[in-house]
């Protein structure tokens, strides 16, 4: 039987992830002997604005279920609108740096988040042009080098974001919800970038639905790669006892915990990858749409 393999990817949308969250990660990371791969927004705080989903009934339904406050702050729910909105990545460079130095992988998680997350089908090629652009460069200053991977924001992109992400020469994006690595087919053609999806449900969605998400965590394992999203915000936060319970246990069972650049070096040795297209879905417990991958197509 092929042995279950989990890639911890860790989204920091917020100032406040960045600088409450992380450093608790780290510090569980460090004493666990554990590596993931962060995926940091790099712009402006804008966590404020995302009231403009209160129309939604899932969104408010989501709102009722986490409790927000209790996940992100009254200072983070207010960024952007009756408070200053702080830059987030390019805000605090040595904290990159830091994550970088205890052997982390680094990368973009856009740089305008709830703008992308947002607006991203409405966007123009010269909108998301200089997001992705944006991102990159307060990356490089600071960390001295472009970066190698990204996350869309709310795992929200198109076709024409991938087309444009392509130029970019990233070895592998992690824009998707899906089943395994797969290149994306945009009007059949087979994109050169890697996607490395997101496979397993996160703590946020599972909060207010079960009594027991790490159970559901770990019944939802399965042989060969999973991918686990994780919030510097919410398992940095509030929920950093049942993640350390789900790594604990995770790896009292055996499951070998990696980066997702890591996946991506054995996806790419594979001879045959699946092409597949990326459509939008929903999955329980998030509100609104996400970019989903589609049934394979072929393989390339």
């Amino acid at each position: 039987m092929v042995q279950a393999t989990v890639a911890l990817r860790v989204d920091v949308d917020t100032r406040r992830g960045l600088e409450v969250g992380v450093p608790r990660l780290l510090d569980l990371f460090h004493r666990t002997g554990l590596t993931a791969s962060f995926f940091v927004t790099m712009g402006p705080d804008r966590s404020g604005a995302a009231i403009r989903r209160a129309w939604r009934p899932s969104f408010l339904l989501k709102m009722l279920r986490t409790n927000p406050f209790r996940l992100y702050g009254l200072r983070t729910m207010l960024s952007g609108t009756l408070l200053r909105a702080t830059l987030v990545g390019a805000g605090r460079p040595e904290l990159l740096r830091e994550i970088a130095a205890e052997g982390h992988e680094v990368a973009p998680h856009g740089y305008d988040h709830v703008g992308w997350q947002d607006n991203v089908e409405r966007l123009g090629a010269a909108r998301i042009t200089d997001d992705l652009a944006a991102a990159a460069r307060a990356f490089g200053v600071a960390l001295g080098r472009a970066p190698e991977a990204s996350a869309a924001p709310g795992w929200r992109t198109t076709a024409e974001a991938l087309v444009l992400q392509e130029e970019r020469g990233y070895r592998y994006a992690s824009d998707v919800r899906g089943s395994r690595p797969f290149r994306p087919l945009v009007e059949d053609q087979a994109l050169k970038t890697l996607q490395i999806p997101t496979t397993m449900p996160t703590m946020d969605e599972l909060l207010g639905r079960t009594r027991h998400p790490v159970r559901i965590l770990e019944a939802s394992l399965r042989p060969g790669l999973n991918v686990f999203t994780l919030h510097a915000e919410v398992e940095g936060g509030p929920l950093l006892e049942p993640f350390r319970s789900f790594l604990e246990g995770i790896r009292r069972a055996g499951v070998r915990v990696v980066r997702l650049g890591e996946a991506a070096e054995s996806a790419l040795a594979d001879a045959c990858l699946p092409a597949a297209p990326v459509a939008r879905g929903r999955v329980a417990g998030r509100s609104g749409w996400i970019a989903v991958q589609g049934a394979p197509a072929r393989m390339v």
